[in-house]
This record gives structure tokens, sequence and C-alpha cells, in this order.
């Protein structure tokens, strides 16, 4: 039970739960001059309902203000690259910055989480394609490093065929069995390895 006076008192209710409210998405122009759209979402809470009151008009409102002009001067400060691959990092740097600055406010901002960040178009297709052509050279240096490998095996197999007359017989009557086991209509004349040892010579 408290009383106020009438026209002399005034009586606020101020709401100790944690409140959560977007970042309206910013426009950002990052430290390599590209254009992004940012938007983030921010978890606060009043830790001293006087100070929420006495130190500041609206403590809300000034919070909102607040999360937006320190997104947009984070942000600014880095690559693409790093907004891309670092939200965790960024997420951290502003809510020590808000929370710092917010401090006398009697507001503790718990969490800060960059919700999505929104490229141009233009950008897009561009990364798209330079993903592609990384991709394709990838491959091009696998399939060269396969055909690599192959040539060196079929080399020390040419070699181990070479010691030995029958291996190389013995693979030729394997190669023709092969063929006979599709049912084509390749027609093959068999032909005598000793035949052609005198044209080899």
């Amino acid at each position: 039970m408290f009383f106020i006076l009438p026209c002399l008192d005034d009586f606020k209710k101020v709401d100790l739960r944690t409140v959560s409210y977007d970042v309206p998405p910013q426009e950002i122009l990052t430290k390599d001059s590209v254009t992004v759209a940012v938007d983030a979402v921010i978890y606060s809470r009043i830790f001293d309902p006087t100070m929420s009151v006495c130190n500041v008009e609206n403590a809300d409102h000034s919070t909102r203000l607040l999360a937006a002009t320190t997104l947009r001067n984070v942000l600014g400060t880095k690559n693409m690259s790093e907004l891309l691959s670092e939200r965790d990092v960024i997420a951290s740097s502003m809510q020590q910055i808000l929370d710092e600055s917010t401090d006398p406010w009697g507001i503790k901002v718990e969490r800060v989480e960059i919700k999505d960040v929104r490229l141009p178009v233009q950008l897009q297709r561009a990364m798209a394609a330079e993903a592609e052509a990384s991709r394709e050279a990838r491959a091009k240096v696998v399939a060269a490093e396969g055909e690599q490998h192959a040539s060196r095996a079929l080399k020390e197999a040419a070699d181990i065929m070479a010691q030995s007359p029958a291996a190389i017989q013995l693979r030729y009557l394997q190669t023709l069995n092969s063929i006979a086991a599709e049912r084509n209509s390749t027609i093959i004349f068999p032909l005598p390895m000793d035949l052609l040892r005198g044209f080899m010579k």
C-alpha cells in the first residue's frame, strides 16, 4: 500500500521483465564500400526503475534509437566478408557498447542478435559467379591430379608387363574377352603378337 498526493505526486509503472524489440533495417555502407541492409533484435531489461525514470525521458524509445545508431556505427567499420562471417563477434561488440551506454539509464542490454543481412541483387549474382568459377577451378585441379596418378599407375603397369611377354598376351586375351561379353556388333580379328615383333624391331 502506498499513497500519492493528487496534483503533486506522479506515479509511473515500470516493467522489470526482459523485453525484445526489432531494430529497423538500416542501410549501411561497409568499409569496402558495399551497401547492405541489416536488421537486428535487442533483448534488454530495467534493473533500476528510479534511474530509468529520472535519468532519461523515455528509456525504451531512447534505447531503440541508440541501438539503431550503434548498429550503423559498428557495421560501418567492417568489411562485407567480416559482416557475413563474424556475426557473433559483431553482436557481442554491439551488446557491450549498448550495455555501457544504457547503464546510467538503469537498463541492462542482455543480448544482441543480427537477424538478416540483405545484399544487392547484382552483388549476389557476382558472388555466385565467383563461387562457381572457384568450384570449377578446384574441379579441374582434382581432375588433373587424378590423371597424373593414373598415368603413373599405367607407366608402372607397362614397365611390369614389359618384363614378361606372357603378361602382355594375357592382357590382350582379357581385352578380347571383355569386348566379346558386351554382345555388340564389333568384329575382331585376333592377330598373334609374334607376327608384330618383326615390324616392331
